[in-house]
């Protein structure tokens, strides 16, 4: 069984690669530019086939990554219809398409899990265990929890998240009460820790609703709205340093992910799509040489002086930045070996 999970992630990464670069070849087509080449995977050609439009659409050996060549993209070119001759602002949105279209795959296949839920967790405290922490600190039955810290808390899927995020020490909790707001301060919660980092656990039950058409769109949408938040926060508790580089994951590491998740259940495997499909249209529109998001950024520099930053100057950014992505996969990856041996 376990060739058939590693083959599930193989195609969970093919499919994420092939949305993203379907996102650039659309938007090159319907903004007229030259395409030579529309690759699945890096590394050798398995297949290619040269189609009407004289574009080669190739599956290349290595599923880790793909690519649309566009004509002037990475030199210069005297064809008019390169992609160095079309506007900046066009220019922009087919660089910009790549990520938006992994998001957009990401909050689709949300939508359809929480259409297959048949009942939604709410905020409002059902039950607690004897002796739960919470109930100590002053949480009641029948509390609606609205906020948990400073955010702001709508569905069971968001309190679960922000309780597990700051639910580590002590935190204000913001409840309505029989018609009351009130704030009650340095609620605890129990404490669970993973691979040296320290959580918090909603130590109670929330009472549930029917699914409606307005309880889909709610929980659809909150849902979207804290993923994204998610993979915020663990950008930013990993450059504040709560995360060490030990919880970074590489391609092997995230394969392991998906595996184990096709193990537990369709619902997990697809809900673990959903968050890689955001991460990396997310992390893709990071203003970092050699992602989508640093091409982005010397688009904006050239709308705004309505100058292009020079070709070479351009060039030696990207080739450093690539490089170091490069080292960066290839210690992360070594990591993640060690890591499965040590499993």
């Amino acid at each position: 069984m376990i060739v058939l999970y590693i083959l599930i992630a193989i195609l969970v990464f093919g499919f994420m690669i092939f949305v993203h670069e379907l996102g650039h070849f659309i938007f090159a087509k319907k903004f007229g530019v030259a395409i030579t080449e529309f690759s699945l995977g890096m590394g050798p050609k398995i297949v290619s086939h040269t189609g009407k439009d004289g574009i080669a659409y190739s599956l290349r050996a290595f599923p880790i990554g793909g690519f649309v060549a566009m004509v002037g993209e990475d030199e210069e070119s005297d064809d008019p219809n390169s992609f160095e001759k079309k506007p900046a602002w066009q220019r922009f949105i087919i660089i910009a398409a790549g990520a938006f279209m992994n998001i957009i795959t990401g909050i689709l296949i949300m939508t359809c899990l929480t259409i297959s839920t048949p009942k939604y967790g709410t905020t409002v405290i059902g039950y607690f265990p004897e002796n739960a922490t919470s109930n100590a600190s002053g949480l009641m039955v029948g509390d609606e929890i609205k906020k948990v810290g400073n955010t702001s808390v709508h569905t069971a899927n968001e309190l679960s998240y922000e309780i597990m995020r700051n639910g580590y020490k002590p935190v204000r909790i913001t409840v309505l009460r029989n018609g009351e707001t009130i704030t009650i301060d340095n609620v605890e919660f129990p404490q669970i820790s993973s691979q040296g980092v320290v959580f918090g656990a909603m130590d109670f039950s929330v009472y549930g609703e029917d699914r409606t058409f307005s309880t889909v769109v709610k929980n659809s949408f909150y849902s979207c709205k804290s993923t994204v938040k998610m993979i915020w926060d663990s950008l930013y508790d990993l450059l504040s340093g709560r995360y060490g580089i030990e919880q970074v994951s590489g391609p092997i590491g995230v394969t392991g992910v998906i595996t184990d998740a096709a193990r537990t259940s369709a619902y997990s495997l697809f809900y673990l799509v959903v968050v890689i499909s955001m991460n990396l249209g997310i992390f893709n529109l990071l203003p970092i040489p050699a992602l989508d998001g640093g091409s982005l950024l010397f688009l904006l520099i050239e709308m705004i002086f309505r100058k292009p930053v020079p070709k070479k100057i351009e060039g030696a950014i990207r080739s450093a930045g690539f490089a170091l992505l490069m080292l960066l996969v290839i210690f992360v990856s070594f990591k993640d070996v060690i890591f499965l041996f040590k499993k």
